[in-house]
């Protein structure tokens, strides 16, 4: 199984690479050599060990995104309800 995580093109650094929004404050070189002509500034990908593997959608990209709130909310609750 693979993990694929949501980010948004924030520019170009080359033709190869972009910096990516992960949210949260999190923003990260990202290699788009798999999908060279298909991205542009402002689109949502998702993102497998440093590579862009595919295009989305702005409401999928949300709504993953939001998956991953509810999970980081709950390891915060747990890891303050064990202390």
């Amino acid at each position: 199984m693979c993990l694929a995580i949501p980010a948004q093109v924030v520019n170009f650094i080359n033709k190869t690479m972009i910096l990516a929004d992960f949210g949260r404050g999190v923003k990260r070189e990202v290699s788009i050599a798999l999908l060279p002509d298909e991205v542009k500034e402002g689109d949502w990908i998702l993102i497998h060990t440093g590579y862009a593997v595919s295009k989305i959608e702005p409401q999928e990209a949300k709504e993953i995104l939001m998956l991953w709130e509810e999970i980081w909310a709950s390891e915060e609750e747990s890891l303050t309800s064990s202390r």
